[in-house]
C-alpha cells in the first residue's frame, strides 16, 4: 500500500501560487499517470494539472477557488487501488511535511518553551516582520513610491498567508498611505501557523514563536482578530443600473488584463513612433508562395512571421530595444523572445511568445506562430508558453485598423503595433524617371518605455523594421 501526496506544481518561474478552479476527479476515481485531476489558474495561464502517479484519488485537501502555494499539498492519491477503501488518516498526517518523523517532532517541540494551548512553532524564514515573503513587483513598486520597510511590514496582505499583493500595495498607495496598524498576519504568525505553511517549509528556529507568543495575550489576540472585518469594505459593491442596463462582472482573465495594463501606463511613460512601409513584394511573395504552402503543410502562410523575422532582426541590429527596467537598473536581454499577442474567442487577450525567434528560420517561424495561435484559441497553452517575453508584436491591422498605440508588456520597454495593408497610388522612381504605380502600404505603430528608450532608439527601431520589410528577397524559399 502506498499514499502519494499531490502537490501544487511549480508552473512556472515567478509564479507562486496557484488558484483551484474545478476538480475534474472526484474521491474514490481511478487516476491513470499524467491524466489530468484538476484545473489551476495563475496570473499567467489556466492549465490542468496531471497526476503524477497511478492509483485512486483517496482525498481531497484544498477546495475550488482555495488559492494554494507552490508545493502544498493538495490531494492524496492511493496507488494501491485495492486497500483504496481504507479510512483516510486524520489530516494533520496530510499536511505534515513528509520527511519529519513523529521522533523529529517531539524532538523540535522539546525545544520550544512551554505556552498553554500553544501549536508547534510556524515554519517562517529568517527574515523580518515573521518572515513574510514580498515579491519582486511588490518591492519595486514600495521603492518606487517611498515605502519603507517598517510600512511594507505592517500593511495587511489579502494573498495566501497574509501575502502582500500587488493590488494591496496599490490600494495602500491610493488611500494616501495612511499610517498601519502591525498587520495581524505579521503579528499572529508564530501563534497560528496554516496548515499550507507547515506543509510548504521546515521547521522554523525557536527563538521567533518564543519571543511573539507570549506577547499577545489573549484579549489583544481577539482584538486583532476582528480588525480584518474592519478591512472588508475594501470590496466594492456592484454599481446600480437602470432597467436597460446589463451588469456584466469581468471575468478573471479581464480583470488580469486590466490591471496589468492600468499597472503598465502606471510605470512606463509611453511614446509612439510611426512609420509608413511599403511593403508590395511581402505581399506578391506571399500571394505566390501561400497555396502551395498549405498544401503541403495543412497550415496558413500568415504575415506574423515576416513581420516576427523582420523585428528579430532589428533587434540584433539595435539590441538596448531588447531590455527590462529593475529599479535603477537596466537588464540587457541576451535572447530575443517575441511575444504575439492573440485575441481569444471570449474576447480576451493574451500573449504567448516565440523563444529565440532570431535562431528559427522563416518556416520554423510560421509553425511556431500557428501552433501557439491554435493552443491559445483551445486553452491548452503551458505556462512556459507565456514566459520570458522580451519584445511584442500586436496585429492590429486584422482588425481592419490601419494604426494603434499599443500599451506595453511589462517588464518589457516596447512593442510594435503593425497595421492593415493598403493599396495605394505612389511616386516609383526608376532609372528611365518616375512613374505613378499601385503599391501596398502599412502603418509600423512603435510605443516604447520613455525612461530607458529616447526618441531616436525607438524611431531608429521601427524605421529598421520598415527596412527590412521593404527590402524583402522575392526569391526567400519556405
Amino acid at each position: 500500500m502506498a499514499r502519494m501526496e499531490m502537490t501544487m506544481p511549480k508552473m512556472g518561474e515567478s509564479i507562486m501560487e496557484g488558484t483551484v478552479l474545478k476538480w475534474l476527479k472526484q474521491v474514490g476515481d481511478t487516476i491513470e499517470q499524467d491524466e489530468s485531476v484538476l484545473e489551476v489558474a495563475t496570473d499567467k495561464v489556466d492549465t490542468e494539472v496531471p497526476a503524477l502517479h497511478a492509483g485512486v484519488l483517496q482525498e481531497i485537501l484544498v477546495q475550488e477557488g482555495d488559492v494554494v502555494a507552490v508545493g502544498a499539498p493538495i490531494a492524496i492519491i492511493e496507488t494501491d487501488a485495492a486497500s483504496a477503501s481504507a479510512p483516510a488518516p486524520a489530516a494533520t498526517e496530510a499536511t505534515a511535511p513528509a520527511a519529519a518523523s513523529d521522533d523529529e517532532e517531539e524532538e523540535a517541540a522539546a525545544t520550544v518553551p512551554h505556552v498553554p494551548n500553544a501549536t508547534p512553532p510556524a515554519p517562517t524564514p529568517a527574515s523580518p516582520a515573521a518572515g513574510r515573503f514580498y515579491s519582486p513587483l511588490v518591492l519595486s513598486i514600495a521603492r518606487e513610491e517611498g515605502i519603507s520597510l517598517a510600512d511594507l511590514e505592517q500593511l495587511p496582505g489579502t494573498g495566501a498567508e497574509g501575502r502582500v499583493t500587488k493590488k494591496d500595495i496599490l490600494d495602500y498607495v491610493a488611500d494616501g498611505k495612511k499610517p498601519l496598524a502591525p498587520s495581524p498576519a505579521a503579528q499572529s504568525a508564530a501563534s497560528a501557523p496554516t496548515p499550507s505553511a507547515q506543509a510548504e517549509a521546515p521547521a522554523a528556529p525557536a527563538a521567533q514563536p518564543e519571543t511573539k507568543a507570549p506577547a499577545i495575550s489573549q484579549p489583544a489576540a481577539k482584538a486583532e482578530t476582528a480588525k480584518p472585518k474592519a478591512e472588508e469594505p475594501k470590496i466594492k459593491p456592484a454599481p446600480s443600473v437602470s432597467g436597460n442596463d446589463e451588469l456584466v462582472e469581468m471575468d478573471r482573465m479581464r480583470k488580469m488584463i486590466a490591471q496589468r495594463m492600468v499597472d503598465s501606463k502606471r510605470i512606463s511613460p509611453h511614446v509612439t513612433s510611426f512609420v509608413e512601409a511599403d511593403v508590395t513584394e511581402l505581399v506578391n511573395w506571399r500571394n505566390q508562395h501561400k497555396d502551395a504552402y498549405k498544401k503541403r503543410t495543412g497550415e496558413n502562410l500568415t504575415f506574423t512571421p515576416l513581420f516576427i523575422q523582420a523585428i528579430a532582426r532589428a533587434i540584433q541590429d539595435l539590441p538596448n530595444i531588447n531590455v527590462s527596467v529593475e529599479g535603477d537598473y537596466i537588464i540587457k536581454k541576451r535572447d530575443i523572445n517575441i511575444g504575439v499577442a492573440v485575441a481569444l474567442p471570449s474576447g480576451n487577450l493574451i500573449v504567448p511568445v516565440i523563444h529565440n525567434a532570431d535562431q528559427l528560420n522563416l518556416n520554423g517561424l510560421s509553425k511556431r506562430v500557428n501552433d501557439l495561435a491554435n493552443r491559445a484559441r483551445q486553452n491548452k497553452l503551458k505556462p512556459e508558453d507565456l514566459e520570458g517575453g522580451t519584445y511584442t508584436v500586436s496585429n492590429v491591422g486584422s482588425f481592419g485598423n490601419v494604426m494603434g498605440t499599443p500599451i506595453i508588456m511589462q517588464p518589457q520597454v516596447a512593442i510594435m503595433a503593425v497595421g492593415a495593408i493598403k493599396k495605394k497610388p505612389a511616386v516609383i522612381e526608376t532609372p528611365q524617371g518616375d512613374l505613378i504605380g499601385i503599391r501596398h502600404f502599412m502603418f509600423l505603430s512603435h510605443s516604447y518605455d520613455h525612461r530607458v528608450v529616447d526618441g531616436s532608439l525607438g524611431g531608429m527601431f521601427v524605421r529598421k523594421v520598415a527596412d527590412y520589410l521593404e527590402q524583402f528577397d522575392p526569391n526567400t524559399t519556405i
